[in-house]
């Protein structure tokens, strides 16, 4: 079996994790492994059935259309129960190998570098699958330097306690991506935020007037998110310059609402995408989120559903976050962060009360929105939260 193609744009993938042993017995589509692109998590099924050969290990990465494993059918199809092959002398060797890694054993090619550079192995930390030492790990060591005599007594330092542990983690193939494209972000584009408050107020009551009767009636709980999300696609079709995006040389506006939305997966913040928002009710943003949230997490999330987007909604206060400033999701101009509620003082009609607050930030591309836009927007998004009927009566 090769590598199959999984997206457009993606030339290679990781080996994630097998979830067969080399030898077993695989049925035709049964799901035998798990591989990572840099965009997300793709199951690969068995072509056959037969017996398994793995042939790149976890960790690997492997090229579109490589090798990845093989599969013997000869004796499919017999009423014997399937039998467990003999080890060969080729697979206990590998076993071998594998042991061998495990107690820190380079390769045969880190082996000769490291002896060439005159380095004892126990010195060296690998980097590989089992803490193996690998190539890369023996062309990066160097030879410690003798330290220079001092005719001067040295106080030595005090020995320090605790665990004084490293560990090593190989990056992702998304947490790479999630990498070059904010540090391009930051550097391409002319990044402001601006700030303001809103009182949470006013949709709390709401919420608690009416929460039980839209679960009892929608069958899913009436959350922020979907306030937040009307209001946003409200305020994006008033300012239209939020909701688009430079191509070149030329501005691209969008008479729709694509709204994508951070949620934090167990491999890497992911943001899949609410499809014109802008036409779906509350119940429906809201049984939208859950679902994508659920696949998310499942690590189920299909390269469709993460590509596109015309603005994106992250929300910090899930984690506790008073204040941040979010980084543009590229290509797109702008995104709103939203943080946690906190009860603080206010004057409302000359008198100091306490309400419910969240800061709400607007990170922006200035080479596209100008401050009169971005200001404007966010002033909007906060009219409409804090007057939720506006919402409804579109006003």
């Amino acid at each position: 079996m090769k590598v199959p193609t999984v997206g457009e744009s993606i030339s290679e993938v990781t080996i994630a994790n097998w979830l067969k042993k080399d030898g077993d017995f695989v049925k035709i589509d049964e799901v035998i492994c798990e591989l990572e692109s840099d965009k997300a998590t793709f199951e690969l099924a068995a072509e056959k059935s037969g017996t398994l050969t793995i042939v790149g290990q976890s960790g690997d990465t492997l090229s579109i259309g490589a090798l990845i494993c093989k599969i013997d059918t000869a004796g499919v199809g017999s009423s014997a129960a399937p039998v467990a092959p003999v080890q060969s002398a080729t697979a206990a060797a590998q076993v071998s190998s594998k042991d061998s890694y495990a107690s820190g054993t380079p390769s045969p090619a880190a082996g000769k570098i490291l002896a060439e550079k005159g380095i004892d192995i126990a010195a060296i930390k690998g980097s590989g699958v089992d803490g193996r030492i690998t190539k890369e790990d023996a062309n990066s060591a160097s030879k410690p330097a003798p330290t220079a005599p001092s005719s001067a007594p040295i106080k030595p330092n005090p020995t320090p306690t605790g665990a004084r542990e490293q560990r090593r983690e190989k990056m992702t193939p998304l947490r790479k991506t999630i990498s070059k494209r904010l540090v391009a972000v930051k550097n391409e584009t002319a990044m402001l935020t601006t700030f303001n408050e809103v009182d949470m107020k006013p949709i709390m009551d709401l919420r608690s007037k009416y929460k039980d009767m839209f679960k009892e009636k929608h069958g899913i709980g009436l959350g922020f998110m979907s306030f937040f999300t009307k209001a946003c696609t409200v305020a994006l079709q008033e300012f239209p310059s939020v909701n688009a995006f430079i191509d070149g040389e030329e501005l691209v506006f969008n008479s729709f609402c694509d709204i994508s939305i951070a949620v934090s997966a167990p491999k890497g913040l992911v943001v899949p995408i609410i499809r014109n928002a802008e036409k779906m009710s509350f119940h429906q943003i809201e049984a939208e989120i859950s679902g994508l949230a659920k696949q998310a997490r499942d690590n189920k999330l299909t390269i469709d559903q993460m590509t596109g987007g015309t603005f994106t909604i992250t929300n910090g206060g899930v984690f506790g976050s008073m204040l941040s400033t979010p980084i543009i999701n590229a290509p797109q101009s702008a995104i709103l962060g939203m943080h946690n509620i906190v009860e603080r003082p206010m004057a409302v009609n000359g008198e100091v009360v306490i309400r419910p607050i969240m800061y709400v930030a607007l990170s922006y591309d200035h080479r596209i929105i100008d401050g009169r836009e971005s200001v404007g927007f966010l002033v909007r998004v906060k009219q409409l939260l804090e007057d939720p009927a506006r919402l409804l009566l579109q006003v």
